[in-house]
């Protein structure tokens, strides 16, 4: 005779309860520190001696870059969340995986140049949960196009700080130029998983809401 199975083992998780795993995984986004799964970047380049002022200005950009990241983990989690697809929410599990070293990397850096990651951490990921949350609710196609603009944006914005960083802080550069790469991997893998391209208003939306969010980051 076959040993009865209970429920619990037979049912599949409803959305509530991937709703609590979503915010279960941004309270250990925001309040948790990440143990990054590969190496950083910076590992391998000579820490060199900056002055407080570079000190500052790094300090300040990865700061920027590490709420990028906070927001990545609520946006992925959100998609996850409503998507109608169980193999798109898988993908889109994993790209959140990915992004855990990106903000592990950031929030350890900050640490070695004397700084802090920034205090609105939780209403960063609040902020991007809802605008994660519509995506999934306009659909699989769009929610994947939403991903393509963002890491479209993160590899523009990521970029430009590589421009910004002092010249002699090599360990930041690393850093941000590896997440820059693997920003735009996720972006060419959302296109080809099906991404419908996002109306016109919405890129400008996504954009002035970045604006706000490096803005006040850099100080705060």
């Amino acid at each position: 005779m076959q040993p009865e199975t209970s429920n619990s083992y037979r049912r599949k998780f409803n959305l509530s309860d991937r709703l609590i795993s979503a915010l279960d995984a941004g309270l250990r986004t925001v309040f948790t520190p990440t143990r990054a799964t590969r190496p950083s970047p910076s590992a391998s380049v000579p820490q060199a001696e900056l002055s407080v002022e570079e000190k500052q200005q790094a300090a300040a950009l990865m700061r920027v870059n590490h709420v990028g990241e906070i927001c990545a983990q609520a946006l992925y989690e959100s998609q996850a969340l409503f998507s109608r697809s169980e193999s798109l929410r898988k993908h889109f599990e994993q790209a959140a995986q990915e992004e855990l070293d990106h903000l592990a990397w950031t929030a350890d850096r900050l640490t070695e140049l004397g700084s802090h990651t920034s205090h609105l951490a939780p209403a960063w990921w609040m902020g991007a949960f809802a605008w994660g949350s519509l995506a999934g609710l306009a659909g699989d196609k769009w929610s994947l196009g939403f991903v393509v603009e963002t890491e479209r944006q993160v590899e523009a914005h990521l970029a430009s700080h590589l421009q910004r960083l002092p010249e002699a802080d090599a360990a930041s550069r690393a850093i941000v130029d590896q997440m820059r790469r693997e920003e735009a991997e996720h972006a060419d893998a959302a296109a080809a998983a099906g991404a419908r391209p996002l109306p016109a208003p919405i890129p400008e939306l996504m954009r002035t809401a970045a604006k706000v969010m490096t803005t006040v980051a850099h100080r705060i």
